[in-house]
């Protein structure tokens, strides 16, 4: 029954998308006391099994809006297991060769190969979410490490091969992190970190370690997340490709707004930084492949989403809108994830109404999408709406969604 306890006020905690130290102040609220008397490392005891709720049990329950079944039951039971990196990959170190090769020798066109389902994967997450690509995203990861370790190849072949199992685990990494399997993501990312260093590519590794850390900061480890994304801009170093800079220095920006207010100012440094880097971007440098979707676009979504978290609506609505008048309709999650950071906004700046005409949107594009990035940011914006109840028309999104 422990066990139970700990792993469901976690689930339900990530699925509101709040992090321990949050839970624990909204617990003390619910109970209406003065003070701190539970904090961050009493709701990780909580999680861990290593204490048990006993009398704060109500009150946790009436934070995170549940039953108090909810927190002592059983979990939810999936319809299929999500697979696991170990259900893929050999024990020990997958990275290391095979000593005894006796596999077929092969060159360039095997990388080229295995270069182009990585792009392909990538292009279908631009489509899909990650509920529906884990699957295969692991099994393409497990050929990628087979054929390094089983085969015989050259020097400069294996260090190419390396770079391509880097940039399959982030993809991979991403697409488990959309599933909601963040322990999972976690070992994918460190394992490509892990290859994209034995390859020498010092932009794949910063560009693993950035994804990494964005999870952390979103997923209650914001200071991991904070430390992790200035080290993948330092690892990259200043003579990084254009996108990838920008690329990095956004995650930086993100995980300093994560910190919350105090960090407001590092923040938007962070995002300056970011848009100088991306005007260097035609002086001749060529950024790797994977970066094809970072461009002025994406980086006017991730201002508009830190000006939301930080509560500047009048800055954050604007550019919202004008990302969305241009966005590709056909990437469901991100029209919905960004339909989302919009009804925050709008519910900021006092406009219940819009932001419930928004709200059901994103609920009506999430409906379908097998993404937790899309559920959790559902679950943020009821909660946001909870609080102009009284307005009809919310109201009647809440009972829809309810």
């Amino acid at each position: 029954m422990g066990g139970n306890i700990g792993a469901n006020i976690r689930r339900l905690r990530e699925q509101r998308g709040w992090s321990q130290a949050r839970l624990a102040r909204e617990t003390c609220r619910a109970a209406g006391v003065a003070g701190d008397p539970i904090g961050r490392q009493e709701i990780s005891r909580y999680e861990t099994g290593k204490r048990k709720p006993r009398e704060w049990l109500p009150f946790l329950a009436a934070a995170l809006v549940v039953p108090v079944e909810a927190i002592t039951g059983p979990p939810p039971a999936l319809e299929l297991p999500a697979p696991s990196l170990a259900d893929y990959l050999p024990p020990g170190d997958p990275l290391a060769p095979l000593k005894a090769r006796e596999g077929r020798r092969i060159g360039f066109t095997a990388v080229a190969d295995l270069r182009q389902r990585v792009h392909g994967l990538r292009l279908a997450d631009d489509v899909l979410a990650g509920g529906d690509l884990i699957r295969p995203a692991l099994r393409e990861l497990r050929s990628a490490v087979k054929l390094y370790r089983e085969t015989s190849h050259s020097e400069d072949v294996g260090r190419e091969l390396l770079s391509q199992i880097g940039e399959l685990a982030q993809i991979a990494g991403w697409i488990a992190s959309d599933a909601g399997q963040h322990d999972e993501a976690e070992r994918v990312y460190r394992l490509g970190i892990s290859a994209a260093r034995q390859a020498g590519d010092l932009t794949l590794t910063g560009n693993l370690a950035g994804s990494l850390a964005y999870q952390l900061s979103n997923t209650g480890r914001e200071a991991e997340g904070l430390s992790l994304a200035r080290d993948a801009l330092a690892e990259a170093g200043p003579e990084a490709p254009p996108k990838a800079r920008a690329l990095y220095l956004d995650r930086v920006a993100w995980a300093e707004t994560k910190m919350g207010q105090g960090h407001a100012q590092a923040a938007m440094r962070a995002l300056g930084e970011a848009g100088e880097a991306l005007t260097q971007d035609s002086a001749g440098t060529e950024s790797p492949g994977y970066l094809y979707w970072v461009d002025a676009g994406e980086l006017r979504v991730m201002e508009s989403r830190v000006y939301t978290e930080l509560r500047r609506p009048l800055r954050a609505v604007p550019l919202l809108r004008d990302v969305l008048s241009r966005y590709d309709a056909t990437h469901t999650r991100e029209l919905a994830l960004y339909l989302s950071w919009l009804a925050v906004a709008l519910a900021d700046a006092n406009e219940p109404e819009e932001a419930a005409a928004v709200a059901e949107r994103v609920i009506s594009l999430s409906a379908d999408v097998a993404s937790d990035r899309t559920a959790r940011r559902v679950r943020v914006v009821l909660d946001r709406l909870g609080e102009f109840r009284d307005v009809p028309e919310v109201q009647a999104v809440l009972d829809s969604a309810a």
